[in-house]
């Protein structure tokens, strides 16, 4: 199909929209997914070869939605409206993971914290330091993103941590941030910290479990470093 062609002049069966409601998401390509949230094309293209112009000049789907808002505003046929409905389509799919993370199994099991925190926090394009409140039985009560930036002494508050601890009712933390250069490595603020907050939350009986750092493919770990 002559890519130029409005889409609304193909096939019904080829229309990406119209597919999806037929088959399921899961048999688009993501070029053709991208193509739906986008809605329309530009000047001299429709929105599935701007979708693939787009993951094309990223390298991948992933990079692309991982790409600054500058970056991404800079591209043929992605403006403010657009780059919004993206964004919306991510976080949704974070939270929905965050929702189905509460009622499933508990998050004792170091690869499934990994699992949930790299989905979380991987592909952000600046440091984000969380934080999982758990009960009891060490089930996700809330997730909580407690700042953005480079974590040091002043950004991070102690009592504001217990205090919201507290309110959740957790019986235990994870702590967490991502490394935007891609190296899940701990650096000396980050072992003072987390010994600052462990000991701190340790004065109402709430423990600090672990301190994971997430990375580009790896997730380094406090606890099984030894570092708590």
């Amino acid at each position: 199909m002559d890519q130029r062609v409005s889409i609304s002049e193909w096939p019904r069966g080829e229309r990406p929209r119209e597919r999806l409601i037929e088959r399921g998401a899961q048999a688009l390509s993501d070029a053709e997914l991208v193509a739906v949230l986008l809605g329309t094309g530009s000047a001299g293209a429709n929105a599935l070869e701007v979708a693939r112009q787009l993951i094309s000049h990223f390298g991948s789907l992933r990079r692309m939605l991982s790409a600054h808002r500058r970056e991404l505003l800079d591209q043929r046929g992605l403006g403010p409206a657009r780059y919004a409905t993206l964004m919306a389509a991510l976080e949704l799919a974070r939270r929905h993971y965050c929702e189905a993370m509460r009622a499933g199994p508990a998050m004792n099991a170091p690869a499934a914290t990994r699992q949930f925190l790299t989905a979380q926090l991987r592909d952000r394009p600046y440091e984000v330091f969380c934080c999982l409140h758990l009960d009891n039985r060490h089930r996700l009560i809330h997730f909580e993103e407690l700042f953005r930036g480079t974590i040091d002494g002043a950004s991070v508050h102690p009592r504001e941590i217990v205090r919201q601890a507290l309110q959740y009712n957790a019986a235990a933390l994870i702590f967490a941030h991502n490394h935007p250069s891609g190296v899940a490595e701990a650096s000396q603020a980050d072992e003072l910290i987390t010994r600052r907050l462990r000991d701190a939350l340790a004065l109402v009986d709430i423990r600090v479990l672990d301190h994971l750092i997430v990375g580009d493919n790896t997730c380094l770990s406090f606890a099984e470093r030894g570092l708590l």
